[in-house]
């Protein structure tokens, strides 16, 4: 079997948990865009897409709606339900006391972050984010996962799947609703970290739920990596400040089918579940190694050292090699060969490392051979030819957008790239660099866009916006 009928198998097992993907997809795995990475896991769209190159508030606009709270998670797509995630401040009575002086804490944090940002470092200035997390809030959060229509924006359904006060506070950039929901077309599974994991069936009930604890993010910045699945097996992310470890769950059941020890400390990257020669990798992103698990018991297949603090950006799967990066305290990118076994760190089985330029937030996109990646959390942009490493776009600026938060997509030959202001551009794939649109919104976006058919659909901070050619 090729490479890429692996690559397309692995996307339609995740999508539709095989045979139910296929009968009930209308259109097959295209038809859906069932976790924050896409069909298939990359961020890239079906070949048929076709979305607008220009939109603003009022262009383009098929219908647009507020949602209410706060969250930064990008949301899913199953058949006529677009789903997602948000944290709504209870109504229920605060301690004034209490509340008063966490708002000045948290006001502080905002005003020492921002004077990290304007002195920068190493000559750049630090855009789009800076400073630590506050205090936990006075009130009481409620956790919500929430259905709209594809067509209309209408709302389907609202379920409060928990009410509580977090034990911790997050970066003033970050929500209680970070980690996307993923989707098999019978089940969504909805995970808020240390609020807990639920499992929904498509019309909102909640049909199991999993505390795993609670979770010690550094400098409290908050929680954010999403879950992974694969068929029948979901998996859990948990690294922190304290014991890190990685959960596999029963996706119809929640119970624990295995877990791992990790070696790591606070990871904010969502892991990849890809097929490879007849096993099944969990691939995971990480400040000590990148490592790969057998899904079916947890094994450790090989392992790689080289990549730099904070992990965010997830892996991304290039035929017989996984692309991983880090941008935060130092640059890495490495292209590291699927049929390793062991530590591969510093051998062969790497086919080629870059440390000048790699993105801290924001997962890069793979595009017909070319990887666009942007610069620690900066919209400056390079283009690598995937297979070999070289640079063939180097460092090039993005007009008007301040600090990035969403991942990169690809759609119709094109390359859509938003910053933390509510700009976008979009650039023409190929290996020279060429802007093709500008366009701006009057909110801020971190969540990353999401492409089906004609449409793009963009969360900024306070709205989901459904866009088209009109």
């Amino acid at each position: 079997m090729t490479a890429k009928s692996l690559n397309w198998l692995t996307a339609w097992l995740v999508l539709g948990g095989g045979l139910f993907g296929w009968v009930h997809g209308q259109d097959g795995p295209a038809a859906h865009w069932p976790n924050w990475r896409g069909p298939n896991l990359n961020g890239v769209a079906d070949q048929a897409a076709k979305p607008p190159l220009e939109w603003s508030p009022t262009k383009n606009v098929v219908w647009k709606v507020a949602v209410p709270g706060k969250g930064i998670s990008t949301p899913i797509v199953w058949g006529d339900q677009i789903i997602l995630t948000t944290a709504i401040e209870s109504p229920a009575a605060a301690n004034p006391a209490k509340e008063k002086a966490d708002n000045r804490n948290q006001e502080a944090q905002r005003e020492r972050g921002e004077q990290r940002e304007s002195r920068g470092g190493g000559g750049e200035r630090r855009r789009g984010g800076g400073g630590r997390g506050g205090p936990p809030p006075s009130k009481p959060i409620q956790f919500v996962v929430m259905s709209l229509h594809l067509g209309t924006g209408a709302k389907q359904w609202e379920t409060v799947v928990h009410e509580g006060i977090p034990h911790e506070g997050v970066h003033n950039t970050n929500t209680f609703a970070s980690a996307s929901p993923v989707c098999d077309g019978q089940r969504i599974y909805a995970f808020f970290g240390s609020n807990g994991i639920y499992c929904l069936d498509m019309q909102g009930q909640v049909l199991w739920k999993k505390d795993l604890g609670n979770m010690t993010m550094r400098g409290t910045f908050g929680e954010g990596a999403s879950p992974a699945l694969f068929a029948d097996t979901l998996i859990i992310p948990w690294d922190h400040e304290g014991a890190s470890l990685l959960f596999a769950l029963d996706a119809k059941s929640g119970e624990e089918k295995w877990k791992v020890e990790r070696d790591e400390a606070s990871t904010w990257s969502t892991p990849l579940i890809t097929e490879y020669q007849g096993v099944v990798q969990v691939i995971t992103n990480g400040s000590k190694k990148v490592r790969s698990y057998d899904l079916k018991d947890g094994r450790l297949i090989w392992e790689c050292s080289g990549q730099a603090m904070n992990p965010v950006p997830t892996p991304i799967r290039d035929g017989d090699h996984v692309l991983v990066m880090t941008g935060y305290q130092g640059f890495a990118i490495q292209s590291i060969a699927l049929d390793s076994t062991g530590d591969v760190s510093g051998t062969s089985k790497i086919r080629w490392s870059r440390r000048d330029a790699a993105p801290y937030v924001p997962t890069g996109v793979l595009y017909d051979g070319l990887l666009y990646v942007t610069k620690f959390r900066d919209a400056i942009l390079s283009i690598l030819d995937a297979e070999t490493g070289e640079v063939l776009v180097d460092q090039e600026r993005l007009p008007g957008l301040d600090g990035l938060y969403a991942s990169l997509a690809a759609a119709n030959g094109h390359i859509y790239v938003f910053g933390r202001n509510g700009n976008a551009v979009v650039i023409k794939h190929g290996k020279q660099f060429e802007i093709v649109a500008r366009n701006s919104l009057e909110e801020g976006v971190d969540a990353s866009p999401v492409i089906l058919g004609q449409n793009l659909y963009v969360r900024t901070h306070g709205h989901l916006y459904c866009f088209a050619n009109q």
